[in-house]
């Protein structure tokens, strides 16, 4: 494992791992609406949570669902698989306005739950303050960073991934199949998590073929930055008009809108493609599986997990838990990419997790 004060994940599949709102509610003991069934034995609800034989687990989005088949997503199905593995109790609480961050995670800590996780950049400051003013529960905060200098307490811990990683070997991958040598993408708010995915996939890209150009474009600032899939839909659709052969959709459902978009177009699958992020999107989002040819992942569920598992067993090492990145298998378009181009994305894979390879993003 690794800290600093980083954890490191199982390796993606297609062995291609780089060390690259007031709220509406959820629990794993409720109905169909929440997080799935209790284990065997586990509490089905969270009255005993200060009991230290019972482990509760509770999670709070940013402005965002559960559901949204990408960056939420993974984040409740690590929770939720660490519940099961620890025979806890686990809910979650969607925010509805950024206001409510603070009341959100107060249901839990009044409850003395054990752990917080906390999902969204933005929700850094929030989650910092709340485990300062709550030391005996263990706060986890995916893609939040958090300055060591200004920031103490061993019941606190960032989980942020190699995004850039993850982004310059899909951008690799584009740089080499494109054959009009114009790639887009569509992303959610232009903040550092998604600033590091679209400027790794354009220096990816640009390493693959100097000839390409990227256009980049990002979600307006607002509540539904990345929950917005007809503003994503109508920048892809725009891309492609523009030429576009490779789409990148980063941003949660407003992504998904762009993915989803470019696997109406004429030619999905065969002159135009698509690439999705955080989890593998062909299971998450089957309708953009005409286009789907890999996703740029963070391996948030099982950094997710294993984090839980670590705050499980006592003080966080580290105040920022480093998870790891990686590249989807190409699915049905296994035999559409060409045997060399694989062998070329490999090899830059190979590079970014030994560190002989830098992707020259900074922010």
């Amino acid at each position: 494992m690794k800290t600093t004060r980083f954890l490191v994940a199982a390796p993606a599949a297609l062995a291609l791992a780089l060390a690259g709102c007031g709220g509406s509610t959820g629990d794993s003991g409720s109905d169909g609406s929440a997080s799935g069934e209790a284990t065997s034995g586990a509490p089905t609800d969270d009255s005993n949570c200060a009991s230290e034989d019972v482990f509760c687990i509770g999670l709070v989005t940013d402005t965002g669902k559960v559901d949204d088949k990408s960056f939420n997503q993974s984040a409740h199905e690590g929770a939720e698989a660490a519940a099961a593995e620890l025979n806890g109790f686990y809910k979650y609480i969607e925010t509805q306005d950024a206001k409510d961050y603070a009341a959100n995670m107060a249901q839990f800590t009044n409850k003395s739950y054990d752990v917080v996780v906390t999902v969204g950049f933005l929700m850094a400051d929030a989650t910092v303050e709340a485990a300062a003013g709550t030391p005996e529960t263990k706060f986890i905060g995916v893609d939040q960073g958090y300055d060591p200098a200004t920031v103490e307490g061993t019941n606190i811990t960032g989980l942020i991934f190699p995004e850039d990683q993850a982004g310059y070997a899909a951008g690799y991958l584009a740089g080499l199949m494109t054959k009009t040598n114009k790639l887009g993408q569509v992303l959610g708010l232009e903040i550092p998590p998604v600033q590091k995915f679209a400027k790794g996939y354009e220096n990816g890209a640009k390493a693959a073929n100097p000839e390409v150009s990227v256009t980049t474009v990002y979600h307006p600032a607002g509540d539904n930055a990345f929950n917005d899939p007809v503003w994503g839909a109508g920048e892809a659709k725009k891309q492609l008009a523009q030429g576009a052969d490779f789409i990148f959709g980063a941003g949660g459902n407003t992504g998904n809108g762009a993915l989803q978009e470019v696997a109406k177009a004429s030619g999905a699958g065969t002159d135009t493609f698509c690439i999705g992020v955080d989890t593998d999107q062909w299971d998450t989002v089957p309708a953009a599986q005409p286009c789907l040819i890999t996703s740029a992942m963070k391996l948030i569920t099982q950094g997710v997990t294993d984090t839980i598992k670590v705050a499980s067993e006592g003080e966080f090492e580290g105040l920022q838990t480093l998870g790891e990145a990686g590249l989807a298998p190409y699915h049905d378009f296994e035999d559409t990419v060409p045997a060399d181009v694989k062998t070329k994305v490999d090899e830059v894979v190979a590079q970014l997790k030994d560190g002989t390879l830098e992707t020259g993003v900074t922010l």
